[in-house]
Parts: C-alpha cells; sequence; structure tokens
C-alpha cells in the first residue's frame, strides 16, 4: 500500500493498517491522529513534524526511522523497535513505551512526561538537551528499564520511577563552558536501582543504592 492510498483512505475516515510495509516512506508532516499501524514495517521512514497523537504501533518496526518533533502524545508503542529512530524533540506525553527497544534512539530535547516506559530497553540512548530545550522525563515510569551507557546529562527526571532500572556508565553530567550539566533526579523513585559504579569496560554494574 503506497502513502497516496493511506492518506486517502484515512481522509474516509479508516484508521486500520496493520502489518503494512511502509519502509522507507515519506509521511512527513502529515496529520495522521489515531492511526493503527500495529505490527507495520516502518524502518527508515520518514516521519517528522507528522501527527500522530493517539496512534498505535504495537509491535511495529520504527527502526532508523525520523520521528523528530512529530506529535506521539498518547500513542501505544508497546514493543515497538525505536532502535536508532531520531525522536529529537518529539512530543512523548503519557505515550506507552513498555518493553519498546529505543537502543541508541536519540531523543534529545523530546518531551517524554509521564511516559511510561516500564522494561523498556534504552541501551546508548541520546537524552541530552537540544540548544533549546531539555529532555522531560518529568514523572515518567522508568521501572526496570536499561539505561546502560545512556547519554542522560542535563534531562530531567524529575518524580520519574526508576525503580529497577539499569544505570550501568550512564552519563549523568558534562561539562560545559559555565560547568557541569547535571540530570536533575530530584525526588526520583530510585529504589532497587543499579548504579554506574564499576571503572572496567564491560564488567557487570552491581552495586545497589
Amino acid at each position: 500500500m503506497d502513502v497516496e492510498t493511506i492518506l486517502r483512505r484515512y481522509e474516509r475516515g479508516d484508521r486500520s493498517f496493520q502489518k503494512i510495509d511502509l519502509r522507507e516512506s515519506d509521511l512527513h508532516g502529515a496529520c495522521l491522529h489515531g492511526v493503527n499501524f500495529n505490527q507495520s514495517d516502518l524502518r527508515r521512514s520518514r516521519l517528522g513534524k507528522t501527527d500522530l497523537s493517539r496512534a498505535s504501533f504495537r509491535e511495529a518496526d520504527l527502526s532508523e526511522a525520523l520521528l523528530y518533533s512529530a506529535d506521539l502524545s498518547e500513542a501505544d508503542l508497546y514493543r515497538a523497535v525505536l532502535r536508532e529512530a531520531d525522536l529529537s524533540n518529539t512530543q512523548l506525553e503519557y505515550a506507552n513505551l513498555e518493553r519498546s527497544n529505543l537502543m541508541k534512539a536519540s531523543l534529545n530535547g523530546a518531551n517524554l512526561v509521564r511516559a511510561r516506559l516500564f522494561y523498556a530497553m534504552l541501551f546508548e540512548a541520546d537524552l541530552r538537551p537540544t540548544s533549546d530545550q531539555s529532555t522531560d522525563l518529568s514523572r515518567a515510569i522508568l521501572s526496570n528499564a536499561d539505561l546502560s551507557y545512556a547519554k542522560l546529562s542535563g534531562a530531567t527526571l524529575f518524580q520519574a520511577k526508576l525503580d529497577g532500572a539499569k544505570l550501568c556508565r550512564a552519563h549523568l553530567n558534562r561539562k560545559t563552558k559555565s560547568g557541569f550539566a547535571e540530570t536533575d533526579l530530584s525526588e526520583a523513585n530510585l529504589e532497587g536501582l543499579t548504579s554506574a559504579m564499576q571503572t572496567s569496560v564491560g564488567r557487570t554494574c552491581r552495586k545497589q543504592i
């Protein structure tokens, strides 16, 4: 199914596009509020600035997709694959990212307020601020998430739930011209958190806070 067909059917009220192949498709700037792309293949697709609020991508493959500045608020991305996807400045408030794969994804400046990232894979994900806004994970649920080697310098995790999360070798501050940009972990739940205290590359981090 091509992009023109999807947009035409969407305008007629169709919202169900499950298990379709949209690899490398261009939907930049489209309005697809509430669309259903469950189990679809959207690898390397161009979805920047697209309205995907309340859309469903359960078990969809969005590897290397361009989703910068898209609206994914309240979207369902359960078990979605977003490996190396560009989610910079993306709106993800209240999004369900439970058990999603965000390995090496760019989340610079993304809004993840109250997002659900329970058991999500964020290995080497980049959550640093952009030039104009911070990555906001305030009140996000990151319980048992893997944030190993994640770039969290300057991110906001105010009142976030990080119980049981893995932060092995995660970057929590960075040097700037004016000093260090620290990650805001104020009032965060750190119970059972695996910290990044080991010094040898490849060793398992076992120190518990």
